[in-house]
């Protein structure tokens, strides 16, 4: 369980009140550690998993480091399928939990989704007896929000919210309180926060260089995601979220948690007074530092001051 807290000074200016659910502060540091305990507990409930196996996962980062974690406690190997754009610090976590990191190369089509999850078939083949959690398509992905996110969410925020903000890439956390909400006839809307370049809610295919948020191919998953709203977010956008959110209220986050303050930037200031609304901090910001929180990065990669322009009319959202 983590906290969820009530916000003052993201966006001051504003009538809205604000919640944050705090998931950069489970173990493995995002929300992808319920996210793995569901898909490791549903493999070895149904025998699939044995002690002693060994599982296979295509991973942009934040589910490797979370499934290296829950296979040490279970006495499990894992190989984490990744690509270029995986964050190096975010490897080498994974690798001090003992796992096996495996890295492809971006194909012709750059489709780097659709190529590691052909490289974990080709790992199946190769060692009998592996299993693969199946983040895309496992209903355990949106169980384990069903039953643990949303429910603290409402605990922690008093309910009654109007908007829900949660970053997609396997849409596993936007489906499960989803699915919550209707389950308890709540009047509260999502909203889905997307990178542009993904192909997820109709998105056209383009070069994402930030891991963890959007998708190269539609998962299964997503058949059922059913969002309120949709924003999708241009990475300098992300990057100007991630530091305002730093230095408004001292939370350090990830790449996705910075979609979801760029896209709270845009619809906040249409909210009738008192409007509430809760978000998701998806992961910690550490290894962001040398991207997001990298100056010379942004200027170099998105080729961008990394604090000049707004996604929205008042630069004073930004912190200017």
């Amino acid at each position: 369980m983590t906290p969820t807290v009530k916000l003052s000074r993201l966006f001051g200016s504003h009538d809205v009140e604000i919640y944050a659910k705090l998931d950069l502060l489970q173990l493995a540091g995002s929300t992808k550690e319920r996210t793995a305990n569901g898909l490791v507990e549903e493999l070895l409930g149904s025998g699939q998993l044995l002690a002693g196996g060994m599982i296979v996962e295509s991973t942009s980062g934040n589910l490797g480091i979370a499934l290296a974690r829950q296979c040490v406690v279970r006495g499990v190997k894992f190989t984490a399928v990744v690509d270029e754009n995986a964050n190096p610090l975010a490897l080498k976590l994974m690798e001090a939990y003992g796992a096996t990191v495996d890295r492809v190369e971006t194909p012709a089509d750059g489709n780097k989704l659709s190529a590691r999850r052909r490289r974990v078939r080709e790992l199946l083949d190769k060692n009998p007896g592996s299993v693969t959690t199946n983040q895309y398509g496992s209903v355990a992905n949106p169980r384990a929000h069903f039953t643990t996110t949303m429910p603290e969410i409402i605990a922690g925020s008093g309910g009654n919210l109007d908007y829900l903000f949660v970053a997609t890439s396997t849409t596993g956390t936007l489906l499960g309180c989803q699915q919550y909400i209707q389950a308890h006839n709540l009047d509260t809307k999502i909203v889905a926060v997307d990178s542009v370049g993904s192909v997820l809610f109709g998105g056209k295919s383009g070069t994402r260089r930030l891991p963890g948020l959007g998708a190269g191919i539609v998962p299964e998953l997503a058949s059922g995601a059913d969002p309120d709203l949709v924003f999708q977010i241009e990475e300098i956008d992300m990057v100007r979220g991630c530091r305002l959110l730093a230095r408004r209220e001292g939370i350090l986050a990830g790449a996705s948690t910075g979609a979801i303050v760029a896209a709270m930037q845009t619809l906040v200031p249409t909210l009738a007074a008192g409007a509430r609304i809760a978000f998701m901090v998806h992961d910690t910001g550490v290894p962001y530092l040398q991207t997001v929180y990298n100056d010379d990065w942004v200027r170099s990669t998105l080729n961008t001051e990394p604090d000049q322009g707004t996604t929205a009319e008042s630069d004073d959202l930004w912190g200017k």
